[in-house]
């Protein structure tokens, strides 16, 4: 028997991100030769000190619940590493550990939103966003933002967007899927809008801080308009900086009552992250902290690699990254000249004829492009660009 679903779960469709590596994973079944760059999850182990400490968390008995919004030792290295790092100050409550970035950001749009309520997103975005926003019962509402603004949002854009049922901007800064980091002026520029209006509340999502290579500082919407912290939340993670993507802890801090309405979600939904891993976290955030350069050099010489191949493509426009381990061409013109329908039947026809995974554009709210993960290893790179320049090319 087939029972009836929500019209809620119905109105969604599966992630292209996974849709496109569900298709590649077959392909690799039936024994054909695919490179996965589709996904966004570091090739690089968790670097040992790490391991070793969730391994002595097991063996010391660290395997009971914690506290929902983690434990208090992990929550004061958030709060340590907020500190040393961003010369942010937060206490204890106002974080909250879950599992993973991805359920922080979901504990905030349940705890937040409602029918009526407008969310500000720009595009390209992270897949889950609007996603996350419709599920809560709010509307999304996307803002395009083209190569010729370096993909990013303008405060002109901001402003005009801005109604009274707005509620909450959501940003991310390095950005998955482009690469781009908004800059100081950026924040300033933003901040002065954000400013005449108190009922909107930002949600800066930094979990690609440490994967950043650009000459200018990174810096966040507070470091430059440390004024708008009560009404600002952060949300990072262990995941991508250092190679923990299995592991799933990711974290929130923000305004006390923000921060409790969240865990007031998470306590009805997955409680507490994992003992484990919230010990490993602990480890990450307290240990050395020299070991993320090899990564970064790692991924900058790719990005180096894959923007020159790409450059050199017919019909293939694309920006240098400033972090990150994505880029995102503009392909329109290819796709005309091709003769494909739009992004996502010409990036099926890329994994079909050459058997390179990538993300459709349009996944990210913005047709015309494809999101390629260089996240893995230089030379299977060397053989997806190889690939992809005599797709194009022919």
């Amino acid at each position: 028997m087939t029972w009836p679903l929500s019209q809620r779960i119905q109105s969604f469709q599966p992630s292209a991100t996974v849709s496109i590596s569900n298709l590649a994973a077959q392909m690799t079944a039936d024994g054909k030769d695919v490179i996965n760059l589709a996904m966004g999850e570091p090739d690089f182990d968790t670097p040992e000190h790490i391991i070793t400490a969730a391994a002595h968390a097991m063996q010391t008995g660290q395997t009971r619940y914690t506290q929902v919004g983690g434990t208090a030792s992990l929550r004061h290295a958030i709060c340590t590493k907020y500190a040393r790092e961003n010369q942010l100050h937060y206490q204890p409550s106002q974080v909250l550990v879950s599992n993973g970035a991805k359920q922080s950001i979901y504990n905030l749009t349940v705890a937040l939103l409602e029918a009526g309520d407008e969310v500000i997103i720009p595009a390209p975005y992270w897949v889950s966003y609007s996603a996350m926003v419709t599920m809560a019962g709010a509307t999304p509402v996307i803002l395009q933002c083209p190569s010729e603004q370096q993909l990013k949002m303008t405060p002109e854009q901001l402003e005009a967007a801005i109604t009274p049922a707005t509620k909450l901007l959501m940003l991310n800064s390095p950005s998955n899927p482009n690469g781009q980091a908004y800059q100081a002026h950026d924040w300033q520029a933003l901040g002065e809008v954000i400013r005449q209006h108190p009922q909107l509340i930002v949600m800066s999502d930094d979990i690609y801080e440490h994967i950043y290579w650009a000459k200018s500082p990174l810096t966040g919407l507070l470091n430059v308009c440390p004024d708008l912290a009560d009404r600002c939340v952060l949300v990072n993670g262990v995941s991508k900086a250092y190679a923990m993507t299995g592991w799933r802890i990711g974290y929130a801090v923000g305004p006390e009552n923000i921060i409790a309405a969240m865990t007031k979600v998470q306590v009805e939904s997955s409680s507490c992250a994992s003992s484990i891993s919230q010990a490993a976290a602990e480890a990450a955030l307290n240990g050395p902290q020299n070991l993320l350069q090899p990564m970064l050099m790692a991924y900058q010489q790719r990005h180096n690699y894959v923007l020159a191949q790409l450059s050199a493509i017919p019909g293939i426009d694309v920006l240098p990254s400033q972090g990150t381990f994505y880029t995102f061409p503009n392909c329109q013109q290819a796709i005309e000249r091709l003769g494909y329908e739009d992004d996502v039947a010409l990036v099926k026809a890329i994994l079909t004829h050459t058997g390179v995974a990538l993300v459709p554009g349009s996944a990210f709210g913005m047709a015309g492009h494809f999101r390629l993960s260089y996240a893995t290893d230089l030379t299977l790179l060397k053989t997806a660009c190889e690939r992809l320049t005599r797709f194009f090319k022919t």
